[in-house]
């Protein structure tokens, strides 16, 4: 099976590559020839990826899937949230976006947070969303080399290490991305 994954993020892309099975293959924006940003002006993670995967749908007419994923800070009131890419201006600036978190919980003791990751499908001529979620809290500093966006800021729930420093295996197994594409997996195994 063919399906196209809306995003021109290569890290997820690289994420999302290793766990689904072989009989589905993954194609990028960049072979369908889709260079253009697709529109995130939604309120919500739901709506975002609903609206990328929509977008491909109408565009390309080939069953895709898209995500959505924020940050969300208790002590920030939900924040970054679905604002998570753009925190720190238009740009989408990881560095920029780390910084201000960082700055944000500077001197607050308490930081729990998690991640909250929504797929939408476009296939068959249905529209599904899957989702999935990590708990855990925001360092006081950066840590690691390994991940993407908040990964070096972002400890999950009984680990000392943030997901920049877990091998990608065990991130896969644990994140917010990786409970949701076991959702689509176990979805698309049925159809």
């Amino acid at each position: 099976m063919d399906l196209v994954f809306a995003t021109h993020n290569t890290n997820k892309l690289k994420e999302v590559g290793l766990l689904l099975p072989k009989n589905i293959r993954l194609i990028s924006l960049e072979d369908l020839g889709c260079s253009e940003e697709i529109p995130e002006t939604a309120t919500t993670l739901e709506a975002n990826a609903q609206l990328k995967a929509d977008y491909i749908t109408k565009h390309y007419g080939i069953s895709c899937f898209a995500d959505d994923t924020g940050l969300i800070i208790d002590a920030l009131n939900g924040a970054p949230g679905v604002f998570s890419a753009r925190y720190a201006g238009e740009e989408k600036d990881s560095e920029k976006n780390i910084e201000k978190v960082l700055f944000d919980l500077m001197n607050i003791t308490s930081r729990t947070a998690r991640f909250k990751t929504v797929i939408a499908l476009n296939i068959n001529s249905k529209r599904i969303l899957f989702d999935g979620v990590v708990e855990g809290k925001i360092t006081t500093e950066k840590r690691g080399a390994a991940g993407f966006g908040y990964d070096p800021i972002f400890v999950p729930t009984t680990y000392d290490q943030t997901f920049a420093e877990l091998p990608l295996q065990i991130k896969n197994e644990i994140s917010h991305r990786g409970k949701a594409l076991q959702k689509l997996i176990k979805y698309l195994s049925k159809i």
